[in-house]
């Protein structure tokens, strides 16, 4: 699906989607790439003509370490300490999120290293003001 967005309801476009679960990204008209999050420009070329398009949500866990404390905006303080990963998407780009259903401890994120790239599937978690992305590893 793709979709034309003007440039001050692309970040409204963007969290409504997490709220239903849908992933979207921008994709060039000129290049063919990717920039996610979306923004109104392509983050390849530069172009602006661009439009929107839903993601599969499926993604490949490159990377993932814990959190600092404090946590990073008060928003997360009530879920710290969290695993927080790097993550390349099915389509392509590379994301930071939360990596859900993993322990933030030493040995969980040994263990998880040592399991080398796994795949996971992105989900929403509804925060007090805001759904944000996050990703939980598939067994």
């Amino acid at each position: 699906m793709t979709d034309t967005i003007e440039q001050p309801n692309l970040i409204r476009w963007y969290y409504e989607g997490l709220k239903q679960g849908i992933y979207r990204a921008m994709k060039c008209n000129t290049c063919q790439g990717l920039t996610f999050p979306p923004t109104g420009c392509c983050e390849h070329c530069g172009n602006w003509a661009v439009e929107g398009m839903e993601l599969s949500g499926d993604a490949t866990l490159l990377y993932a370490t814990h959190n600092l404390s404090p946590a990073c905006h008060p928003r997360f303080d009530k879920i710290a300490p969290y695993v927080y990963g790097h993550l390349q998407l099915r389509e392509g780009p590379i994301v930071q999120a939360i990596i859900l259903g993993v322990e933030p401890t030493p040995k969980a994120l040994h263990d998880l290293f040592n399991r080398g790239p796994v795949p996971a599937k992105a989900e929403t978690i509804q925060m007090e003001d805001l759904t944000i992305l996050g990703f939980r590893i598939k067994p």
